[in-house]
């Protein structure tokens, strides 16, 4: 068949429609085919959701206790990254972590929900200063973490790396993301 403008034109040599039609012995296995192609394609769906397409990565050190921590980031920038940020995740080693670009300071809120591990949320102005964090997230949790004023980025670390660490409000994050001092 081609679509030529809003005609279209069907083969003369193509049997009528009629010819077409599924005998009641067959529609039982077209319905099974159907749904094994709905399956299929949820199944695909799924691992898509649990196995999202890699993110940009990047280095970053905190300033903190006059330490230098360093830790490699994964790059959350579009508002579909965003969104999904370490959701479904089983573990975070302690040197990585993920970093959230809001492209401007803004209040932010953020939720643990289908989070599976504690996390420990940064909340950072655009100088890279850090402005609040919230320990040990816990899991699964819609409570609503608010950054309590307007922050340019999140960082999400391992639950309890700031506290083992020292990591506190007021200490400096060093990426290209913010201003120089």
């Amino acid at each position: 068949m081609t679509n030529i403008g809003t005609e279209t034109a069907v083969p003369k040599t193509w049997p009528p429609m009629s010819a077409f039609t599924v005998s009641a012995g067959r529609r039982s296995l077209v319905r099974v085919g159907a749904l094994a192609v709905t399956v299929l394609s949820l199944a695909i769906a799924l691992t898509a959701a649990e196995n999202p397409a890699a993110l940009d990565e990047a280095a970053l050190i905190i300033e903190a206790s006059g330490k230098r921590f360093e830790f490699q980031v994964e790059l959350a920038e579009t508002p579909t990254e965003r969104a999904r940020g370490l959701m479904f995740r089983e573990s975070l080693a302690d040197d990585h972590g993920m970093l959230f670009d809001f492209g401007r300071p803004q209040p932010v809120a953020m939720w643990m929900r289908n989070t599976l591990i504690p996390l420990d949320i940064l909340f950072i102005r655009s100088d890279g200063r850090i402005s609040r964090i919230t320990r040990d997230a816990q899991p699964l949790s819609d409570r609503v973490l608010q950054s309590g004023e307007p922050v340019r980025a999140v960082l999400e670390l391992r639950g309890g790396l700031t506290a083992e660490r020292n990591i506190q409000p007021g200490d400096r994050i060093i990426h290209p993301l913010f201003d120089e001092p």
